[in-house]
């Protein structure tokens, strides 16, 4: 019996296990693969259409994440710091967390709120999952704990993981401009 449950073990645990062998190189691959599925998933968790489920749905998923990163990385994880440090790095990104938050309760509103939450939420849970994963990975890399992890210290880090999250998920400034341009140029015509 015991042979059947060590059999099904899950994939992350699998990777961790994978990650804690041989290089550091493949440790970071395997730890980035994990950040870009866990952010994708919370942008999956913002489209649940029940006002705050969907941002307690992505705030477990983030803790579910920093979790797997510390076995990756072979730190000592505790669940309460894990939850006290990823609502401090959420906190510190409080445009991004006033946004999860008032596009879920927009979801209360009757078709116009739930379409424009179902745009705006799985945008920003993605983006702040995607940037809280990125710290985690940069401070593990560097041989830190849960325990000296100090989430000021990375406001600017997050701040450009974030942009670079948006950038990856919409059209370039240079490209919006254009396309303003050739449709000036055209009405005017």
């Amino acid at each position: 019996m015991t042979e059947n449950t060590t059999s099904s073990t899950s994939p992350e645990t699998a990777e961790a296990s994978a990650a804690s062998e041989p290089t550091a190189e493949r440790r970071d691959e395997v730890a980035n693969r994990l950040v870009d599925r866990f952010a994708i998933w919370s942008g999956v968790a913002g489209l649940i259409p029940v006002p705050v489920v969907d941002a307690v749905a992505v705030g477990g998923l983030q803790i579910q994440m920093v979790r797997r990163l510390s076995q990756i990385y072979e730190v000592a994880f505790s669940e309460n710091r894990g939850k006290a440090l990823v609502a401090s790095l959420a906190g510190s990104m409080i445009p991004t967390t006033s946004g999860i938050g008032a596009a879920s309760v927009l979801k209360a509103v009757p078709i116009i709120g739930t379409l424009t939450a179902g745009f705006v939420m799985p945008a920003l849970s993605a983006g702040a999952t995607y940037a809280i994963g990125k710290a985690f990975v940069q401070h593990f890399e560097s041989g830190g704990t849960l325990l000296d992890f100090n989430p000021p210290d990375y406001r600017e880090f997050i701040r450009k993981q974030k942009e670079m999250w948006d950038s990856r998920s919409r059209p370039s400034q240079s490209e919006s401009s254009s396309d303003k341009a050739t449709g000036a140029t055209a009405t005017s015509s």
